[in-house]
This record gives structure tokens, sequence and C-alpha cells, in this order.
């Protein structure tokens, strides 16, 4: 009994270190990239806000894991993964920033959805909160990851630059990571095991 209270208050704990620091790299990224006035808040800019937003709202009401990873490895990929996409510069420089917002409006479509479906089992670090199979998670196992990198090229499209293209470059590295860190904690659950047999790909239908 007293092994399992230590194990509830570590996990507790680590649920608790997560949310504190992703709301802490939220206020660093709105300080950083936030006008001088609301008339220079470009549309493609407000979409970027939004969709971290989001991310930060899931993270603060979301419920506690049954499993969390307490591994070093694991929690610096995920929030390498969060922050590298925080560190994209607002250039002043317009590429096809109609193209763009189009883009990013369908990842946060994807991505916010994907969320939805989680509500409060969504996390950053690895971790088991129920599995979810219904929404998009019936067509693909990380619908979440497609409309991140759906934004992040939409994007790079509107304000595009060889800072944002590296940093992109450098979080999708990270966010392949964190797919494959998950699904190493995941699969220890017979039930996920059975879906990835009715769901075999991951981000891409037919692809991966």
């Amino acid at each position: 009994m007293d092994s399992l209270r230590l194990f509830k208050k570590s996990r507790n704990h680590l649920d608790l270190i997560e949310q504190a620091v992703v709301l802490s790299l939220y206020i660093w990224f709105i300080n950083r990239l936030r006008p001088d006035s609301f008339s220079q808040l470009n549309f493609y800019l407000a979409l970027l806000i939004v969709s971290e937003s989001i991310v930060v709202f899931m993270t603060l009401i979301r419920k506690s894991a049954a499993h969390i990873s307490n591994r070093f490895s694991e929690w610096s990929i995920a929030f390498a993964g969060t922050l590298s996409p925080l560190l994209v510069t607002n250039s002043g420089e317009l590429w096809m920033p109609k193209f763009g917002v189009v883009l990013l409006l369908l990842g946060l479509v994807i991505h916010l959805g994907a969320k939805l479906s989680l509500f409060r089992s969504f996390g950053i670090v690895p971790a088991n909160r129920g599995i979810k199979i219904k929404g998009l998670y019936a067509f693909v196992r990380h619908p979440m990851y497609a409309g991140y990198f759906l934004s992040h090229f939409g994007f790079i499209i509107a304000a595009p630059s060889w800072w944002n293209f590296a940093v992109y470059i450098c979080c999708w590295g990270f966010l392949l990571a964190r797919i494959f860190a998950e699904e190493n904690l995941l699969l220890r659950s017979p039930e996920y095991q059975a879906y990835t047999n009715r769901v075999p790909y991951r981000v891409i239908p037919g692809i991966f």
C-alpha cells in the first residue's frame, strides 16, 4: 500500500511539473511574438497563437495519467518537440500568405479535432491516460501530429525564412521521436496493441 501511494504521489508530481513547464514556455512564446499593436497582428500569426493556446489549455485541464514516463530522454524529446516550434520568428517578408493560411487552418482543424477526441487525456510527455479509437483516431494513430506538420508547413509558406525552416526541420524530427516514444509506452497495453492492428498507419494513411 505504501509503495502504491508513493507511485501515485510521484506520478502526480510529474504531471504538475509538465503543466508548469508548458505554461512557462507558452508565456515566453506570447511575450516574444506578440506585436506592438493589435493592428500588426497578422492572421497567420493569430492562428499560430490560437494553436499553441489550445495546447496549453488542454494540458492544464487534463486528467492524471495511469502511467507516465519517468525517462529523462523521453521528457527531453517531448519538450524539445513542444519548444522548437515556439522558436519561429514573425518574419516581415510574406510569400504566399493566403495559401499558408489555408494550410494553417486545415492543420488547426485536424489537431484541434484530435485534441477534442482526447480531451482530458491530452499530454506532452508519453503517458497512458486512456486509449482513444474514435474520431480522427479511427483513421490514423497520431492525427494530432498530422495537424502539427500541416500547420507548420503553412506557417513556412506564409512567412518563409531559413531560420523558420531550420526550426521546423528540427521540430519534425522531435515529433517523430515523440511518436515512437509514445507508442513504446502505449504498446504495453493490450488494448493499444489491438488498436494498432485495426489502424496500421501513424500519421498519413497508406504511407506512414
